[in-house]
């Protein structure tokens, strides 16, 4: 299993919920472990970030039953909220951001931070953006308010590399 891959947006046709008690995702419509869809390794990110939506959280997939049910690694980056019927996405994003405390969800109150996969596409390495990255790759993407109230954006890119795949549009959402 690599330590990540090139692919941001790996699945997430369906629904999922979560019984935080098991570590047992779920899946309504999904295709879990079925070939082109997610593999054991891979990150399941729970809701969906920016404005009006709700993000639970990353966490690892240590093992897929069947392509209905899943079971993650740990419970630790997600929110704690209930999780269930809710959108979802697989990536193949660094696993060591899931447990960095900054990339979590489970940090809620600190500076929002989120990774996401960069491909040099048209305009997306030179946009005249305050999100403007320097690589393509994986980029940890922090939002604060200075103590002025202006938003400010910080990137560090977490690994430097080509072919990456992704679907994020550009620029990318707020974190919220």
């Amino acid at each position: 299993m690599a330590l990540w891959g090139n692919n941001d947006n790996v699945g997430s046709a369906g629904t999922v919920s979560l019984n935080y008690s098991t570590g047992v995702v779920t899946g309504s419509g999904t295709s879990f472990g079925i070939d082109g869809g997610c593999s054991e390794g891979d990150v399941i990110r729970f809701g969906t970030r920016g404005s009006g939506n709700t993000y639970y959280g990353d966490a690892v997939i240590v093992s897929i039953a069947n392509s209905e049910s899943l079971t993650i690694g740990s419970t630790m980056g997600l929110s704690g909220a209930a999780i269930a019927g809710k959108q979802f996405t697989v990536s193949q994003l660094p696993k060591s951001s899931v447990l960095d405390a900054k990339f979590s969800e489970a940090s809620y109150g600190a500076d929002d931070s989120v990774v996401y996969g960069v491909e040099n596409g048209p305009g997306l390495l030179g946009a005249n953006t305050q999100y403007n990255v320097a690589a393509e790759g994986w980029v940890g993407v922090t939002t604060y308010l200075d103590n002025l109230g202006n938003l400010r954006v910080k990137k560090e890119t977490l690994v430097a590399m080509s072919g990456i795949t992704t679907s994020t549009a550009f620029p990318y959402p707020t974190p919220e």
